[in-house]
């Protein structure tokens, strides 16, 4: 295991060594490694090592913050493409030929049902069909699933919505579809 090295200062060296002087007269033998340690780190006013190292790791972390990645770009092409297959609608007219196409219509189809809520197969059949112009509401419905983006009781009664956060392809294609949607309302 490879060791952490960590600057060691002494505002006042004097203090440092009366200090340590004091330390050492009051013991009866030689300290150990990590009492010196300790002894070391009092002396410049920590409570002892650890206090020491995690008062440095906290410093560095917050001279360092962590950068939160930044979220990748969205593919607008391909959100274009996809936005194709609804024609302007909330309707899925076609079946995308490409699979990323596919996941990324099965998002919007997604967000049209309810989050939070087992529904029987009639009321997912009864959204699917109002945003499915091309006939095969069940072809949807088993993508979804097998997406994970629905989840099915072993009889297939009852569905429920798996709440996940799009992808920002999808995520564009939903405001978009949405979008639409109001402004046909």
């Amino acid at each position: 295991m490879s060791k952490t090295t960590h600057a060691f200062a002494a505002p006042d060296l004097s203090a440092l060594a009366k200090n340590l002087k004091r330390e050492l007269e009051a013991r009866a033998d030689l300290p150990g490694h990590v009492e010196l340690l300790n002894m070391l780190t009092r002396a410049v006013g920590f409570r002892n090592y650890q206090h020491f190292k995690a008062s440095r790791a906290a410093e560095d972390r917050l001279a360092h913050p962590v950068v939160v990645e930044a979220e990748p770009a969205v593919d607008f092409r391909r959100v274009e493409l996809t936005a194709r297959c609804f024609a302007g609608t909330d309707i899925l007219v076609r079946w995308p030929g490409k699979l990323n196409q596919q996941q990324l219509a099965l998002w919007v189809l997604w967000s049209f049902l309810p989050a939070g809520e087992d529904m029987p197969e009639k009321a997912v059949n009864a959204v699917l069909m109002r945003h499915n112009g091309f006939g095969d509401h069940v072809l949807i419905r088993r993508e979804l699933v097998n997406m994970g983006l629905l989840t099915r009781t072993r009889d297939c009664r009852l569905y429920r919505r798996v709440e996940k956060r799009p992808p920002p392809e999808a995520r564009e294609l939903i405001r978009w579809v949405g979008s639409r949607q109001t402004a046909r309302n």
